[in-house]
């Protein structure tokens, strides 16, 4: 189940998106607009959704929390954009990469 939103996940939402790989949720959060699509299953699934929604290529970026270590991650292959000065799946950028772990300790409150 994806979920996408610009407030905190609740606790029934984060139980809903473990269903697919239980201790990890992938993400990918739109660094300027504050909007977070959880719950995918490939990082481009969520990437989609946002671009759909008005989002910015530019914008988004992807990774994950580890539910159980309480680890943010910023690793995505749709990170990986030359263009955007990122040539890893990693967020290369420190405040990009700083702006996406803030976000997510902002939208996964109740758990991180």
């Amino acid at each position: 189940m994806i979920i996408t939103k610009e407030e905190p996940f609740t606790q029934e939402e984060i139980k809903q998106l473990r269903e697919l790989f239980d201790v990890y949720i992938k993400t990918v959060i739109d660094i300027e607009r504050g909007v977070c699509s959880a719950g995918c299953d490939r990082h481009f699934e969520s990437e989609k959704l946002l671009l759909e929604k008005g989002s910015l290529q530019s914008n988004l970026w992807g990774g994950g929390v580890d539910l159980e270590t309480k680890v943010v991650d910023c690793n995505a292959f749709i990170n990986i954009r030359p263009n955007d000065n990122n040539t890893s799946n990693e967020i290369q950028e420190p405040k990009i990469r700083e702006k996406f772990n803030d976000l997510m300790r902002f939208f996964f409150k109740d758990v991180l």
